[in-house]
């Protein structure tokens, strides 16, 4: 028996892969069973497969952050173990065959033998994109909410304040609480950022985030910039640790995972 079909093979070295990837048809990034992906490809699973073509034997991947359904990532990064001898550039040009266009490859390098992609990271950054005026150029198209509504941007400012620091984030969890879990988590920066007429951006850097956490957040600061709560009223929700007190999730469409610190 083959070590390839045994799973036996020696393990030599850690890999660093930085890669970018347009969620719109994809289940998230983590491999799941097929009854909760509804027969959509994950990206974890894509990036696997290649992986597994391009090195000879089975890989499994572990990520900075768990984008969910529909999530995109312009620069996610993933560690694995591999026995195989190939150089981190020779592999980036063989994984790039078995890759579709939506995935790509940043980078490959060879890392250290306790570097692990999730554990080893310090600060995660998301942005959500909005497009204000018109129709969105062919580079965001699928990228970003379309949203012409007037917005009061000052008060969203104000509101995204009240994330600042470490704090318990249950009212933004949409996922139900689990006791042993805990729900308490550092934001390090939050802004809305205009970066033209058109285009306004949200920023987050957090240590880790609860379940679609930031697009609660979206949706419930586009409350505050329609006017339907004060920046007040944002920050009292988030002392309920109620999910039900906050506002609705903005699409996935608009949100992108695009740092990772270490």
């Amino acid at each position: 028996m083959s070590n390839v079909s045994s799973g036996t093979f020696p393990i030599s070295r850690r890999l660093r892969l930085t890669l970018g990837y347009r969620g719109t048809r994809y289940a998230g990034w983590a491999v799941q069973a097929p009854s909760r992906t509804r027969g959509r490809p994950t990206v974890q699973g894509i990036l696997e497969t290649a992986l597994e073509h391009s090195l000879g034997h089975r890989v499994r991947v572990t990520g900075a952050g768990r984008t969910d359904a529909g999530v995109h990532a312009e620069m996610q990064v993933a560690s694995c173990d591999t026995s195989s001898s190939i150089t981190a550039a020779g592999l980036r040009r063989v994984m790039e065959r078995w890759l579709p266009d939506d995935v790509w490859l940043a980078d490959i390098a060879d890392a250290p033998a306790d570097f692990d992609a999730r554990r080893s990271a310090s600060r995660r950054w998301y942005r959500y994109a909005i497009w204000r005026q018109g129709i969105p150029p062919s580079a965001w198209q699928g990228r970003c909410l379309v949203n012409h509504v007037p917005l009061d941007l000052a008060a969203m400012r104000r509101g995204a304040q009240a994330l600042l620091g470490r704090h318990d984030f249950a009212a933004l969890a949409t996922r139900p609480r689990i006791a042993a879990q805990s729900t308490v988590r550092t934001v390090y920066a939050a802004d809305w950022v205009q970066r033209s007429p058109s285009l306004l951006l949200f920023e987050i850097c957090a240590d880790a985030y609860l379940k679609q956490m930031v697009r609660t957040i979206v949706g419930s600061l586009l409350w505050v910039g329609t006017g339907r709560w004060s920046p007040e009223q944002f920050e009292d929700a988030l002392k309920t640790s109620d999910r039900r007190a906050t506002g609705p999730n903005a699409p996935a469409l608009g949100l992108s995972l695009w740092r990772i610190d270490y």
